[in-house]
């Protein structure tokens, strides 16, 4: 049993429960609001943010890309056709750097940016920086989405899948942070067709179904959110 410190719209915690429903692992998840700083959290991982894997007889497996790697070394062999990470080292290569494109510099630029002003600040305290959302940071997050769906849609037409022939860490991670803000209605699919077709395809596997079931009081999912034919 794996257990998941998480919360259900940050973009790195749904990267893993991709993952781990991808290879058909039991899951508990518990939410973790980390700008409050919990101390027990902190012990997990000093760093004090989502996600964290807990797993029975090792220690805590905090971050990320700390996290993928983890399970590629400890179930990505046995997965066969199914594992998330290629066995060469030049499909390994392409793979990692895609990871790093969605899980570094799209979440910097537009989901944690997106996510923090219309979902977290919402929960925050003032002394922890909640308050109203900031125009000019979402104006700015959701012009950067943009440029990045238009990447997705250039890759997605050259290869089946966004680092090669098949599935990877790749195409789950861009799924992951573009889910988070779909539920916004912050992704504008009518740019690019590509990006759109590759992200239906993806998000009509099994293991994306508990995202889709994700809500938010007082904050309704988009319309395109949950219709896999959108």
């Amino acid at each position: 049993m794996y257990t998941l410190y998480h919360h259900p719209f940050c973009p790195h915690s749904r990267f893993v429960r991709l993952v781990l429903g991808e290879y058909g692992l039991d899951l508990r998840l518990v939410e973790e609001r980390a700008w409050e700083r919990r101390e027990a959290f902190l012990v997990l991982n000093p760093a004090g943010t989502t996600p964290v894997l807990s797993v029975e007889g090792v220690p805590a497996v905090p971050g990320v890309g700390v996290i993928a790697e983890y399970l590629d070394e400890v179930c990505g062999i046995e997965m066969g056709d199914r594992r998330l990470m290629p066995s060469s080292p030049a499909e390994r290569i392409e793979v990692r750097r895609l990871m790093a494109w969605f899980n570094d510099k799209f979440f910097e630029e537009a989901s944690n940016l997106l996510v923090t002003e219309r979902i977290y600040k919402r929960f925050m305290n003032e002394e922890d920086g909640g308050g109203p959302p900031s125009t000019d940071v979402i104006r700015a997050a959701k012009t950067n989405v943009r440029y990045h769906l238009a990447y997705i849609g250039w890759l997605a037409q050259r290869r089946n899948f966004l680092a090669g022939d098949r599935l990877t860490y790749a195409d789950l991670a861009a799924a992951a942070h573009l889910s988070a803000i779909d539920y916004l209605g912050d992704v504008p699919w009518i740019e690019d067709d590509a990006a759109k077709a590759w992200y239906a395809r993806v998000k009509s596997r099994p293991s994306f179904r508990p995202l889709l079931s994700d809500w938010l009081a007082g904050v309704p999912a988009s319309r395109t959110y949950v219709d896999l034919d959108f």
